[in-house]
């Protein structure tokens, strides 16, 4: 198996990014890849607040380490690059780390996203 860090919305636990991000899961899995999505780890309750800036920091900060580490950035594309994929797409760059930007395709979702 690949070793991932995988990247996709997020943007405060709107449960449709959270829906999205399974889904972005379930497709690295699908590959033969190990991901590690600290955006769906780290804000769940009585971890960090998403909302705090200084814990979100903190999350975005503790995630982009493991990207160092990782085989490859897989970045998940169909809802746009929020700043926090920014950062992590600077750090995979900045050690030379493969990115693969993918795509669910025709997504079908529940909910709508504002």
């Amino acid at each position: 198996m690949k070793n991932v860090v995988l990247e996709s919305p997020f943007q405060g636990g709107n449960p449709i990014y959270i829906q999205y991000a399974r889904m972005a899961v379930l497709d690295s899995l699908s590959k033969n890849e190990a991901p590690i999505a600290s955006h769906l780890l780290y804000p769940q309750p009585g971890i960090l607040h998403d909302f705090i800036p200084k814990e979100r920091e903190k999350g975005i900060r503790a995630g982009n380490s493991w990207i160092k580490a990782a085989d490859c950035l897989v970045v998940y594309i169909d809802f746009g690059i929020t700043e926090g994929m920014l950062l992590g797409i600077e750090e995979a760059k900045k050690n030379n780390i493969p990115i693969d930007f993918r795509s669910l395709g025709n997504v079908e979702m529940k909910g709508s996203i504002s």
